[in-house]
């Protein structure tokens, strides 16, 4: 089985957390690597959306709620405190990476006692979203990641994100009820839940063994900060800035 690597890493800026996320995969590593993060309130749109699409811009001028953009496709998500985030990064031209992340959760769901099934860029229980899934592909490996709502409850979800457009493009957000595993009646805390991901991880993909972020991660984190995540208009539109 594969020793891969479960990164422990604590950023508070979300910009830092997307720049950290999309670094694990310009690394270029050799085999698995697994990061578990949670970011403040904000709104992550995908790559090539339009946030006036997906956003309601008014209110998070009015909470003073970030939009960023991160480098994956995929739908926009809400992040905030309630919400885990897991990135997994596979080596190489893996196929159906989604497929791997999607089995990943599945388990750890069913670990903590419901019942999920694989949907539509997701996990749900029942006809409700509990994980969004996204892809995000290089030359020499790609990452997928996913948002598993834990404590974050859907009205605010709702409050921020747009609903689905009369007019549906194919780069917008495909729409779905979504429910946390609190609104489920499972309240296990974040340690259970991150347990429960890194057993299942383990289980699927083999062992993971902890330590921090290399200096190559650090290196590649501070670039794609200079020329993404602290770039205005990354966030704006998707232009970056040159290195």
């Amino acid at each position: 089985m594969t020793t891969g690597s479960d990164v422990r890493a604590a950023f508070t800026d979300p910009a830092e957390n997307l720049a950290f996320d999309e670094a694990l995969l310009r690394v270029a590593p050799e085999s698995p690597v697994l990061w578990l993060w949670r970011n403040p309130v904000c709104v992550v749109v995908g790559r090539g959306q339009r946030i006036a699409r997906e956003v309601r811009i008014d209110e998070c001028v009015r909470d003073g709620v970030p939009v960023l953009r991160r480098a994956s496709g995929g739908g926009t998500v809400f992040h905030d405190p309630g919400n885990l985030n897991v990135t997994l990064v596979l080596p190489g031209p893996a196929d159906r990476p989604l497929e791997a992340l999607g089995q990943v959760m599945s388990a750890a769901v069913d670990q903590l006692g419901l019942v999920p099934r694989i949907g539509d860029r997701g996990l749900f229980v029942g006809d409700a979203k509990l994980c969004g899934f996204a892809v995000f592909r290089t030359k020499t490996g790609l990452l997928a990641h996913s948002t598993l709502l834990v404590e974050t409850s859907a009205g605010l979800v709702g409050r921020y994100l747009t609903g689905a457009p009369p007019d549906p493009r194919p780069l917008d957000s495909h729409r779905s009820p979504v429910a946390s595993l609190a609104e489920h009646g499972l309240r296990p805390g974040f340690p259970a839940v991150e347990a429960a991901v890194r057993a299942a991880a383990s289980q699927l993909l083999g062992t993971f063994v902890p330590r921090p972020p290399s200096a190559a991660e650090l290196a590649r984190q501070r670039a794609l900060l200079h020329t993404r995540y602290r770039y205005p208009s990354w966030h704006a539109d998707g232009a970056q800035r040159a290195a």
